[in-house]
C-alpha cells in the first residue's frame, strides 16, 4: 500500500528568504518515509496567504482550501514548526486554528472528516520547549480528529541564547537521526493500520 504525507512546514520563513531549519528536519523525516514507500509533499505555510479564522473558507483570497484538501487527501500529516518565545510559531497557530473546523465537520459514516489520519511532530529552536511545544501540538492534533503514534516528535534544540541553527549541523547528530527513524516507523505502521482498520461509524 502506498500511503500519502503532507508536511507543514510552519518556519516564519518564506522560501525566497534564507534556509529554514524547519525545512532540513522535514526533509529528513520525509527521507525515512520514503524508505518506508510514503510519498511525503511540503507546504511552507508562509507562501500561502492563509486567513484568519476557524472555518474551512473564509473567503475570497483565503489560500487554505487547497491546503485543506492535500491534508484530507494524505493519511499522514507532519506538522513541523520551530520554537518561538517558547511556543510554536504563529503561523503554527494559525493551521491550526483554521483546522478547528474538523470539529464540526462530518464524513458519510458521522467520523471527524480528519478521522483516520495520523500525525507526528517535528520541532526546531535554540532554545530550551520542544516537549512544550509537542505537548501544545498533540493536544490539539487530537483535538480536531488526528491519531499520534509512539513517540511521535523529532527534535532538536540547540544551547540557551546560541547561534546555531540545525541546519547549519554536520553531521546531523546520531540521537536526532535514530529519533526521526523511529518517528517514520511508528507513524508509517500506524497509518497502516488505521487504513486497514478504519475508526468504527459515529451513526
Amino acid at each position: 500500500m502506498t500511503l500519502k504525507a503532507v508536511a507543514l512546514n510552519a518556519t516564519l520563513k518564506r522560501s525566497s528568504g534564507s534556509p529554514s531549519s524547519t525545512d532540513h528536519m522535514l526533509g529528513l523525516v520525509a527521507a525515512a518515509m520514503a524508505e518506508k514507500g510514503v510519498e511525503t509533499e511540503t507546504i511552507r505555510l508562509a507562501d500561502h496567504d492563509i486567513l484568519p479564522g476557524v472555518t474551512s473558507d473564509e473567503g475570497p483570497g483565503d489560500a487554505w482550501p487547497p491546503i485543506r484538501e492535500k491534508i484530507l487527501a494524505a493519511d499522514i500529516l507532519i506538522l513541523g514548526t520551530p520554537i518561538w518565545m517558547g511556543q510554536p510559531s504563529s503561523v503554527c497557530k494559525r493551521a491550526l486554528e483554521r483546522m478547528d473546523a474538523f470539529l464540526s465537520e462530518k464524513d458519510d459514516q458521522g467520523r471527524m472528516v480528519s478521522y483516520g489520519r495520523v500525525a507526528a511532530v517535528a520541532v526546531v529552536g535554540n532554545e530550551d520547549g520542544a516537549h512544550h511545544v509537542s505537548a501544545q501540538l498533540y493536544q490539539a492534533l487530537n483535538d480536531v480528529g488526528f491519531t499520534i503514534p509512539a513517540n511521535a516528535i523529532a527534535y532538536w534544540v540547540g544551547e540557551a541564547m546560541g547561534s546555531t541553527d540545525f541546519r547549519e549541523l554536520d553531521p546531523t547528530p546520531d540521537k536526532v537521526t535514530s529519533t526521526v527513524d523511529m518517528v517514520a516507523r511508528n507513524t508509517v505502521h500506524l497509518a497502516r493500520l488505521l487504513a486497514d482498520n478504519p475508526y468504527p461509524s459515529q451513526k
